[in-house]
């Protein structure tokens, strides 16, 4: 079960995939509109409402809520939990008398809080699935939600992680009311911490990331486990146009926001292709959800609506993007340079890993984006060798990883002997 963005779907798709070649019967439940995503895969997805999305794509139309406005994004928190009700009511009918009832084990990336709460119905375990190690506390770096200080001392660290306590806030009333009137189920300690069994437990966490990205702290519990990250197997092909763009000259830089979009999409096109322009290099630009809208494209640039990145990175020469946890696992797995501008959220904290892992210069966040810093960021990347050096390393590392394979070990030892699902 999963909610969000495609960057918070597709790790889904791709575990979905390996437990149906290790002889299980995995049944997705994410929402609607990436039904075709999973379709491409051979994945059943069981819908559940957009609701929530859709009112991000609405407050995309002035940027506001995405890039930080406080009073578009007190408006957006206010819609949620009526959005996410509907969702409550679909995972119920998925997970009792839809295709997934029956399941001998519920994962979940704690997006949809019904998920713990219908295994507990069930009784069976329920395993919290993350891209972003935003749950477990720790002493050794702060909570990755917000752009906090780095430096700070480990008790504050490890304090920090209060801010997942958001959601009980926010969804609290909503989640006791479904828990009693559709699932039958009594008030508990902890009934909003998907950190805890029914028994308060701790409960199994995967981490759906790298060791070479984020090492285990050394103070997370055994409960914890980072598999290396969750990647689909290669697409087949390149686009045509976009095939023959790679074949026409040296490799260009890859720009894109992925899902996020600034208040303005035009004038970041602007930026981006004044900075490409004053390094003479080319460039390809992903529109996304309309990141960036270009009035018009100069020779040497192309736009193209949704990149193949396992087919595309390895051929691009750095990739700049806003820090979302897939783009910067994709872009460091395929051993590429990057440029992070981040927005909001746990942007920020990939924009200073990636830094601090040497394969990318000091974060651009986006409120302070230029065409000249957005370029001086790009030479570096583009022309420090021990940049280069690194990342290449790094993809390295990463490939050798199997995240999705070692996931389905850990659920199969979870699982109850002859259970399928």
């Amino acid at each position: 079960m999963t909610f969000g963005t495609r960057g918070d779907v597709q790790p889904f798709v791709a575990l979905a995939r390996e437990l149906r070649g290790r002889g299980h019967e995995p049944v997705l439940a994410a929402p609607r509109r990436f039904a075709g995503l999973a379709a491409e895969h051979g994945v059943a997805l069981a819908p559940v409402d957009d609701g929530p999305l859709r009112s991000m794509d609405a407050a995309r139309g002035d940027g506001g809520a995405m890039s930080g406005g406080l009073r578009a994004r007190l408006a957006l928190a206010r819609s949620m939990p009526a959005a996410f009700a509907r969702i409550f009511d679909d995972a119920t009918a998925i997970a009792t008398t839809g295709p997934g009832a029956g399941a001998g084990v519920v994962v979940h990336n704690g997006q949809i809080m019904a998920a713990p709460h219908l295994a507990e119905l069930l009784g069976v375990p329920a395993v919290l699935a993350l891209t972003l190690p935003m749950y477990v506390p720790t002493r050794e770096f702060p909570w990755p939600g917000l752009s906090l200080p780095v430096g700070l001392p480990g008790v504050l660290n490890r304090a920090s992680f209060r801010g997942m306590k958001a959601p009980e806030v926010m969804f609290g009333r909503v989640v006791d009311r479904w828990r009693e009137q559709a699932l039958g189920l009594a008030r508990r300690r902890g009934r909003h911490d998907p950190l805890r069994t029914p028994q308060g437990r701790p409960a199994p966490v995967l981490n759906a990331v790298s060791r070479h990205v984020v090492r285990p702290p050394a103070d997370w519990p055994p409960s914890v486990t980072t598999t290396g990250y969750w990647f689909l197997p290669a697409a087949t092909d390149l686009p045509a146009e976009l095939a023959a763009f790679l074949a026409a000259g040296e490799p260009p830089v890859l720009v894109g926001f992925g899902s996020m979009a600034g208040p303005d999409p035009a004038g970041t096109a602007a930026v981006v292709l004044a900075a490409v322009a004053g390094l003479g290099v080319r460039a390809i630009l992903a529109t996304g959800w309309g990141g960036l809208r270009p009035d018009r494209l100069p020779e040497g640039v192309i736009a193209v609506e949704q990149v193949p990145h396992d087919l595309l990175l390895p051929h691009v020469a750095a990739v700049v993007h806003h820090g979302g946890a897939g783009t910067t696992g994709a872009a460091a797995a395929a051993g590429r340079p990057q440029v992070i501008c981040p927005f909001v959220a746990d942007q920020p904290f990939w924009g200073r890993r990636m830094h601090d892992l040497g394969v990318a210069p000091p974060p651009v966040p986006q409120r302070r984006l230029s065409a000249e810093r957005l370029a001086a960021a790009l030479r570096l990347a583009l022309s420090d060798t021990a940049v280069g050096a690194a990342a290449t390393e790094l993809g390295h590392r990463i490939r050798e990883e199997d995240g999705v394979g070692a996931a389905v070990t850990q659920l199969e030892r979870l699982v109850p002997d002859g259970a399928s699902r």
